[in-house]
C-alpha cells in the first residue's frame, strides 16, 4: 500500500497566502515575529511590499490588521494560536470583532501536537475564546487541501474568520473530485448508520481510521469533516443524528466550549442523543512527543474506538 502523504497545514497556509497573493494585491499579512515557524515568511519572499512584522507584541499586531482593514484591504495576521487567541483577545474582541472587520487571524501550533513546547504554548482554549466572539467565523483545516481552501475562502468572506492551523503534519483525506469547501458547511466524509463521529482539524484522519477498525466488530460509523465550528452546521448534525442515533465528537482542543459542547448543545435543543466528547479533559498540556501526547488524551484512533463503544 502507498505511503499516505502527509501536510501540516500551517505550510499550507503560508503557501496558500503566496498563490493568492499572486492573483490578488488588496490583502497583507501580518505577523509576530514567527515568520518562519507560521510559513508566512513565504509571502514575505514573494511580496515583501505587503508583509509586515509587528515583533513580538501580538496585541499590536492586531490593532495594526485592524487599522489596516479600516482602509478596505483585507489582513491576514498570523501568529501561534496561544498568542492570537489567548494574549491578544482583547484586541480581537474589541478592535476587531466588535467594529466586524475584515480581518483573518491564521492561528498556527494549535493544540497538544506542539509537543515538545510544552502546555504554555499548548493552546487547548482558543475555539472556546473565539466562539464567544460575537460574528467571529472559526474554521479548523482538517488536510494540506482543506487548509488551501479556507484560506481562499477567508479571503471572500466578509467578517473576521479565526483559522486554526497545525504543526503536525496530517494526512490528505480530501483529494477527491467532488470535493468542495464551503464555510459553514461540514463534510460527511463516509457513510455509516451505526453512530456518528464528529472531527474537526488532525482528528478527521482519525476518526476514519478508528471507523475502518470498528468495521471488524460490524459497527457502521458515519464520519463527518466539521471544518467549521462556527457557524456550525446544526442541519448536518441533526440529520446524522437521527440516522444513526448517537454521537461521538473528537477535537484537539478542551471538551469546554469547543465543538463538543457546540454539537451536544444542538443535540440537546433538536434531537436528544446519546453523546460522548473525545478531546483535552479538564487539565493543561505537557511537554512531550506530539504522537505519544495525543495517545495519553485519548486523541487517536484508539481512543475514537473506545468513545464509540462506550456511547454504543
Amino acid at each position: 500500500m502507498a505511503e499516505v502523504k502527509k501536510v501540516a497545514t500551517r505550510v499550507s497556509y503560508g503557501e496558500a497566502l503566496v498563490e493568492l497573493g499572486n492573483e490578488h494585491d488588496d490583502f497583507v499579512v501580518l505577523d509576530a515575529d514567527l515568520a518562519a515557524a507560521t510559513q508566512t515568511g513565504k509571502f514575505k519572499a514573494a511580496h515583501p511590499e505587503r508583509f509586515y512584522d509587528a515583533g513580538i507584541a501580538e496585541s499590536n499586531l492586531m490593532g495594526l490588521a485592524a487599522g489596516i482593514a479600516t482602509t478596505g484591504r483585507v489582513a491576514f495576521a498570523s501568529t501561534f494560536a496561544m498568542f492570537a487567541a489567548g494574549r491578544a483577545y482583547e484586541q480581537v474582541r474589541n478592535s476587531i470583532g466588535y467594529p466586524h472587520l475584515n480581518v483573518k487571524i491564521g492561528a498556527t501550533h494549535a493544540g497538544i501536537s506542539v509537543g515538545e513546547d510544552g502546555a504554555t504554548h499548548q493552546c487547548c482554549e482558543d475555539i472556546a475564546l473565539m466562539r464567544t466572539i460575537p460574528g467571529m467565523t472559526v474554521v479548523v483545516p482538517a488536510d494540506d487541501i482543506e487548509a488551501r481552501a479556507c484560506v481562499r475562502a477567508a479571503y471572500e468572506f466578509e467578517g473576521p474568520v479565526y483559522m486554526r492551523f497545525g504543526r503536525l503534519a496530517t494526512p490528505i483525506i480530501n483529494d477527491r473530485e467532488d470535493y468542495e469547501f464551503k464555510i459553514g458547511r461540514g463534510v460527511v466524509v463516509r457513510e455509516g448508520s451505526d453512530v456518528t463521529i464528529v472531527a474537526c482539524g488532525l482528528m478527521v484522519g482519525e476518526a476514519l481510521e478508528a471507523a475502518e477498525a470498528l468495521t471488524a466488530d460490524g459497527i457502521d460509523a458515519e464520519v463527518i469533516n466539521m471544518h467549521t465550528i462556527k457557524p456550525l452546521d446544526e442541519r448536518l448534525v441533526v440529520a446524522s443524528a437521527k440516522k444513526t442515533g448517537c454521537v461521538v465528537t473528537v477535537e484537539e482542543h478542551s471538551i469546554i466550549g469547543g465543538l463538543g459542547e457546540a454539537v451536544a448543545t444542538v443535540l440537546a435543543e433538536q434531537h436528544q442523543v446519546p453523546i460522548r466528547r473525545v478531546g483535552v479533559r479538564d487539565v493543561y498540556g505537557e511537554s512531550g512527543p506530539a504522537v505519544d501526547l495525543l495517545h495519553k488524551c485519548g486523541l487517536d484512533a484508539e481512543g475514537i474506538e473506545a468513545a464509540v463503544r462506550s456511547v454504543l
